[in-house]
């Protein structure tokens, strides 16, 4: 066996659905200066605050979508897991989260200790942002650099545009856009819009448009809102959907700051209204489904949208671990840059 081994490292989830277990992974979430970027002391209360309440109400949440086996994320990211280890020819896949458990750093540590000298990194975020693949990286980089691990890391670049990953995404999806429906939503994660205007101040995020159209590879390479656009544009080329048939929307907002639009819940009520029976409705930014996905969409969007006047909400699964998706997801992996 060669010494190459692959880590995946997807979100993370609570260890139960118990209220404990869900206040401490919020916490270990919200503390993360690229999720709140706030100075310490005011992410500190903002955080405490919104632990007061937050941990039950996402408890109930995780309750309605919690499978005997577990978190959903967690067990579909070790299904993809299993399914890597029949791609990856170079030594062992292992998997890790975020927050919660198995951490980046014991599982780092572990494969260094196993005699592994090259890791590939794969944060499993097909789009960029600070929020989802800087931390992921930053993170790995502190592990090696506090551990003092001898270790070589290739990380897996946002395969958002990348041939694969738009194929794969295509072959999963297709069957499910067969039935008849009125229009394909396709939902992605939202962000604060300061995120991204930290990251390229000057450039503009707003509009229905495309925000990267004509923007340099610096700003394109770090615009969230710019890459699920391109996604959503390229997976509707493929598919052969025509304009009017699909449109984009960003979920999952928290607390009172401007996010990037247009938001999730106000796109169903306008579908609804406007005559729209049955959507479909897709979630790109993520590659296994999870509380964002069966909830949020499955379950509270599909109430919404019914209470707004339509008839049907049908969540389509995402990626998982599907054939083509574990391909994809090998392929990109092999072309993973060594990081500096």
């Amino acid at each position: 066996m060669t010494d190459h081994a692959l880590l995946l490292v997807n979100l993370g989830s609570p260890a139960s659905t118990s209220v404990a277990d869900v206040r401490s992974y919020l916490n270990q979430f919200l503390m993360d200066p690229y999720v709140i970027d706030l100075p310490w002391p005011v992410r500190r209360l903002l955080v405490s605050l919104i632990l007061i309440k937050r941990p039950e109400q996402s408890a109930h949440a995780y309750a309605s979508i919690w499978w005997e086996e577990g978190s959903p994320l967690v067990v579909l990211s070790r299904r993809l897991q299993q399914a890597m280890t029949r791609q990856w020819q170079h030594g062992p896949v292992e998997l890790a989260m975020r927050y919660g458990e198995p951490s980046i750093e014991s599982t780092l540590v572990r494969l260094v200790a196993a005699g592994h000298k090259r890791i590939t990194l794969a944060p499993l975020y097909p789009q960029f942002a600070d929020s989802t693949t800087t931390t992921v990286i930053e993170e790995a980089r502190r592990v090696v650099r506090e551990k003092n691990l001898d270790v070589q890391l290739s990380v897996l670049q946002p395969f958002y545009d990348q041939p694969e990953y738009l194929d794969a995404l295509v072959a999963t999806t297709r069957p499910h856009l067969q039935q008849d429906f009125d229009h394909l939503l396709m939902s992605f994660h939202g962000l604060p819009e300061r995120h991204l205007k930290k990251l390229n101040p000057g450039h503009s995020f707003e509009g229905g448009g495309d925000c990267c159209a004509g923007a340099p590879p610096e700003v394109v390479a770090t615009c969230y809102r710019g890459q699920c656009l391109r996604t959503a544009a390229e997976f509707a080329k493929r598919m052969g959907l025509p304009e009017g048939k699909w449109s984009v929307s960003f979920q999952s907002r928290l607390g009172r700051a401007k996010w990037i639009e247009p938001y999730t819940e106000a796109r169903l009520d306008e579908l609804a209204k406007s005559g729209v029976k049955k959507v479909l409705v897709m979630c790109p930014a993520f590659v296994a489904d999870c509380i964002e996905t069966l909830e949020e969409i499955g379950d509270r969007g599909k109430e919404q949208f019914r209470a707004a006047g339509g008839e049907d909400l049908v969540l389509v699964p995402c990626l998982n671990d599907d054939p083509h998706w574990a391909r994809a997801l090998s392929a990109l992996c092999e072309r993973a840059p060594i990081a500096l």
